[in-house]
């Protein structure tokens, strides 16, 4: 789903830009499962740069920390919600961190942290893990899926109040478009970063 997501996007941002994907879902699996992920990034991170990409994304927030780490020489590694934090974290406050999968917590927590630290400002991060929408996403169900993240969202608002909610993972981005009504901003991932990849290709 990411290939079509971000693809769109770059033809959106970017007319005429070209892309090219790789997806090894398998990568996601052994990182839950605590098996070393790092050598594989950096095969598909060098097998991008060899296609001629200028930029790579990582578009899981699980895998980001390590994508950054391995990033090739010369070609900047963007991982999928860094510029989400950044402007998350940007006025300071309470941040709310909804994520499906308990694996990508940890990662985002922790680049939450570190984006307020680097922005001087203060924030109190509140996690909310949903891990009853995943069932749906891995079935397919996307629609279900994007309903619990949304329900989850209404649900941290009503009783913590924050400042913001950041939805951690990309594919929750769609859940967005059911929160319309609330008076807290909603971020999502894949707009922004694929923004700044667009704007590390061109510069």
């Amino acid at each position: 789903m990411h290939v079509a997501t971000f693809g769109g996007l770059v033809d959106e941002v970017a007319p005429g830009e070209g892309h090219v994907h790789r997806v090894d879902a398998s990568l996601l699996d052994d990182a839950r499962a605590g098996a070393p992920t790092g050598e594989r990034v950096r095969a598909h991170v060098e097998a991008l740069v060899a296609a001629g990409s200028s930029v790579v994304v990582c578009t899981c927030s699980t895998l980001g920390p390590v994508a950054e780490e391995v990033g090739g020489p010369g070609v900047p590694v963007v991982r999928v919600d860094r510029p989400l934090a950044e402007a998350a974290v940007r006025d300071g406050g309470r941040v709310a961190v909804v994520v499906a999968l308990v694996s990508t917590l940890g990662p985002t927590t922790s680049l939450l942290a570190d984006a307020a630290r680097r922005a001087g400002t203060r924030v109190e991060l509140e996690p909310v893990v949903c891990t009853d929408a995943w069932a749906p996403f891995e079935a397919g169900n996307l629609d279900a899926y994007h309903q619990g993240v949304a329900d989850a969202v209404r649900e941290v608002v009503a009783r913590w109040v924050p400042d913001v909610v950041v939805l951690a993972q990309a594919s929750m981005a769609p859940a967005a478009a059911l929160l319309g009504d609330l008076h807290v901003p909603v971020l999502t991932s894949p707009g922004s970063a694929v923004a700044r990849a667009v704007e590390l290709a061109r510069a």
